[in-house]
């Protein structure tokens, strides 16, 4: 009978289609017999208007792959300030429901029909009685009256959100990992984080890898001249780990992906804040501040951070070399003692232009840090046999003054999903360094002579970026994204070193010792990608087009360098099949770029340090990086269980490398650490992490990652191929117990079996000389593993206080062992930092939440999807 009187109106809307209804007010027109309107109010318990309310309308079908129903979006929208919605064009003759929320209220769910009228034995031919036809159209209009939500009492008295984010969060193309709690970086810099993020590795000098490479750093998804030593760890949210970046990410930089860290931000109305206060063993403090208000159309945050650093390593450095007829033996025993302190101050404001439009703007500015290291290295050297000893004290002082601005605007539009944003982001900051090297040459400790190095230097940059991303929904639950970009990079140093040498009261400039130069590098960028979903899988399939080019000039000799690299092409393939509810496939291809930076090209020999003696190669090409990776993962109640397997291959790939060459400086053959194109390298391996909450006190983490890697310098005159990687594993647990009385204990490990030196080293601005800038195609990093503890209390109502009393590297085993070989050379070095840290810190929050003043923000399109789920 449904389907007879259905039919029967589709015939009356045919012909009766733009004709006037008998008996209906002149000019009115048949309405659309398959759209409803369905409309109607939110109010709370006192009959008061609910403002901004989340309001959907889903449909249920069934799912063709499964066999089983499931929701679909079919509108959203949030209801105005006097807490009306209105849905206009509903399907009629489908099974649908509406689900409304909000911040403090329980949910509202009911179903949604549209009642149709008895046809009281309308004929064919027959023109529809006025009456009857008025009956028809008020069948259309539905309205669903005053909704009234139930005030949720435990989060009202609360004030607080006290549920806890999961631990881990997928996605097509990147896993998220929420350590907004963690309270073992509580007081600490984002390395203390990354220390505890599965899948990331964190050597002795806190540089950051991911399958044994450096992955590019971003600041809430974008690029940032910051070191991970420059960002608190108590203002980090999140941390995303990308390791096969879509076609929307840039696509050059590291073959390791992306490690995206999402700072905190305010989802409440009214005010509310943080004082964070602690202190270490050494000495180091640190003090953060944190004020959030939300009210009306705006959304105002501000966060100052200030850390005394306290800082101490020691280690030792041992090379033998065979240089032409020369046989010598270099034996160095370093301790380094740090004071330093960073001042981090950051301000960000969201206003709603209208409903749909937001404008964003943020900055630091006005911090900075400044840090004194103070040296000193013991060096034994033996020359064919002939011994002779020496002391070098070193007194540095480093100071960087950062800045960054950010202006975004983001526009959602009607159809939900379809928006539009727009970026430009602007890094960058000042620095400057200054050192005195005192050499002591020795006999029976007796000071025989003395040499006295200057070094007096300073730069700037400036990253810029400007960004525009377009998101439109498409059939079978898709999107249509793309995009433009284009990247400035500038960077300028200019740096002064004198020599006094054994004997002489005049100091001297070495002119071939002070690397002065200027390079500015432009990167444009367009992409596409198409997202949707089949019967079979859901796919993401994109292309980025790049091009890119660097000019450079060396101050001392005028010398200028430029390159142009074309346009190349990037595609990315992601696939995913859900083999259940609880279990998942997915499978990526991509391609990306390591463009060669202006300091690798240069063909300066840098002879500032004589015991690490550095050379740009002005033949350096890009490396190209292709690489796949299949993973698997099922949920099955608190526990998550993640298998990735991956392989990675690269062409040309950019690393350093010792050789013996003329030094043109002495004009004898010394060791020159330079950089070379490898013929290739392949890293390939498999990676498990497991997540469970097996009690209500006790979360648990572990991630096992098992890799080979090995690079082939067969193309390299006097290097040989490396025809066998090295098999190793690194491995990660944590966990986190809750015990009664508000105590919760946090313990934690990792361990680093033997691999290759990481790819894509930094410059190595830390540690002594002759310690650092090692080739990861000449050597390897001996095991170690650490065990971390952190214990906390809350306290006072709402456990609005907290002490955190927390232990690193208890068992001081994180000490790092490398090893060099290479042509008539061997180099075993060691370095310890800060082992058996202890961190006291004691947390503060403040606020007053204003419920009935909540208004939308910037994740309302994220809280809609959440509501489908």
């Amino acid at each position: 009978m449904k389907k007879f009187i259905l039919t029967t109106l589709v015939s009356i809307s045919t012909c009766f289609a733009f004709a006037q209804v008998p008996g209906a007010p002149a000019g009115a027109k048949m309405p659309d017999m398959n759209r409803g309107h369905v409309y109607g109010k939110v109010v709370d318990d006192q009959g008061k208007p609910v403002e901004f309310a989340s309001v959907v309308l889903l449909k249920t079908t069934i799912d063709p792959a499964t066999k089983k129903p499931k929701d679909i979006l079919v509108k959203a929208q949030q209801a105005e300030l006097n807490g009306d919605f209105n849905f206009k064009e509903i399907p009629i003759n489908v099974k649908l429901k509406i689900k409304i929320s909000f911040v403090g209220f329980t949910s509202y769910e009911a179903p949604v029909a549209f009642a149709m009228p008895p046809m009281g034995g309308m004929k064919p031919g027959q023109a529809p009685d006025p009456e009857m036809m008025a009956k028809m159209m008020a069948a259309f209009e539905k309205d669903l009256g005053n909704i009234k939500l139930a005030t949720d009492s435990k989060e009202l008295d609360a004030v607080v959100v006290t549920g806890t984010k999961a631990l881990v969060e997928m996605d097509i193309d990147k896993k998220s990992f929420n350590v907004g709690q963690n309270i073992v970086t509580s007081g600490g810099t984002a390395i203390d984080v990354m220390r505890n993020i599965p899948s990331v590795q964190v050597d002795i000098d806190g540089n950051v890898k991911v399958r044994n490479a450096n992955p590019i750093l971003f600041i809430d998804g974008r690029p940032t001249t910051l070191s991970m030593d420059q960002i608190p760890a108590d203002i980090i949210d999140k941390v995303e780990v990308i390791t096969n970046p879509s076609a929307k990410y840039d696509a050059s930089g590291s073959m390791a992906g992306i490690v995206n860290i999402v700072l905190k931000k305010n989802k409440k109305n009214g005010y509310n804040g943080m004082v964070n206060a602690g202190a270490n063993r050494r000495g180091g403090t640190n003090l953060m501040g944190n004020f959030s208000y939300q009210q009306n159309k705006w959304n105002l945050t501000a966060t100052i951070m200030n850390m005394m650093e306290r800082n101490e390593s020691n280690g030792y450095s041992d090379r033998q070399a065979s240089i032409g007829d020369v046989a010598t033996s270099i034996y160095q025993s370093s301790e380094n003692k740090t004071k330093g302190f960073m001042l981090f101050p950051r301000f960000s404001a969201d206003y709603a232009l209208t409903n749909r439009s937001t404008i964003t703007l943020g900055a630091f500015f006005g911090g900075g840090g400044q840090f004194k290291p103070i040296e000193t290295l013991d060096i034994t050297s033996t020359v064919n046999g002939v011994k002779s000893f020496s002391n070098r004290y070193t007194e540095s002082k480093r100071e960087f003054k950062p800045q960054g601005f950010q202006l975004g605007f983001k526009h959602t539009f009607p159809k939900a999903g379809e928006e539009l944003t727009m970026d430009m982001n602007f890094f960058g900051g000042t620095n400057k360094n200054e050192s005195l090297i005192t050499t002591n040459y020795l006999n029976n400790s007796a000071i025989t002579g003395t040499q006295i190095q200057k070094n007096a230097g300073e730069g700037n940059n400036k990253f810029i970026t400007v960004q525009t991303d377009y998101v439109k929904p498409i059939k079978n639950e898709g999107t249509i994204e793309m995009g433009l970009r284009a990247q400035i990079n500038e960077l300028a140093n200019k740096n002064v070193n004198t020599l006094k040498a054994v004997g002489s009261d005049v100091y001297k400039e070495i002119t071939s010792a002070s690397i002065n130069y200027t390079s500015t590098n432009h990167v444009y960028a367009a992409y596409m990608s198409v997202s949707g979903k089949t019967p079979a899988f859901s796919y993401k399939i994109g292309l980025r087009g790049e091009s890119s080019n660097y000019t450079g000039e060396l101050l001392n000799t005028k010398q200028q360098f430029s390159n142009n690299f074309p346009l190349s092409l990037f595609p990315s393939i992601f696939l995913k099949k859900d083999l259940s509810k609880t279990d998942q496939l997915q499978l990526s291809v991509t391609r990306r770029v390591n463009r060669p930076n202006f300091f690798q090209i240069i063909p300066f020999v840098d002879y500032s340090d004589s015991l690490n003696i550095t050379r740009g190669n002005a033949d350096l090409v890009p490396e190209f990086t292709t690489s796949g990776e299949l993973s698997y993962s099922k949920t099955k109640g608190s526990a998550t269980f993640l298998l990735s397997g991956y392989y990675k291959y690269t062409d040309n790939l950019i690393t350093r490398y010792y050789s013996q060459e003329i030094n043109p400086v002495s004009g004898k053959m010394d060791l020159i650490n330079t950089f070379i194109n490898a013929n290739s390298s392949i890293n390939y391996g498999a990676e498990a992490t497991y997540v469970n909450k097996f009690f209500n006190w006790w979360d648990f983490t572990a991630n096992l990652n098992v890799y080979n890697s090995k690079i082939n310098t067969s193309n390299i005159e006097g290097a040989g191929a490396v025809s066998d990687g090295i098999w190793t594993a690194f491995g990660k647990i944590n966990n986190n117990f809750v015990l009664p009385k508000k105590w919760v204990i946090q313990l934690s490990g990792d361990y680093q079996g033997k691999t290759n030196m990481p790819v894509s080293q930094n410059q190595g601005q830390m540690g002594p000389p002759g310690m650092q800038a090692q080739s990861s195609s000449q050597g390897y990093v001996e095991p170690y593993y650490g065990i971390d503890l952190a214990i906390k209390k809350s306290f006072l109502k709402n456990d609005m206080a907290s002490l955190t009393l927390a232990f690193n590297d208890i068992m001081k085993t994180r000490g790092n062992t490398r090893v060099s070989i290479g042509d008539g050379f061997v180099q075993t070095s060691y370095r310890i930092s800060n082992p058996q840290q202890v961190r006291l810190t004691l947390s503060v929050r403040f606020g007053k939440f204003d419920m009935s003043q909540m208004k939308r923000n910037n994740n309302s399109g994220a809280d809609m999807q959440q509501m489908q789920q």
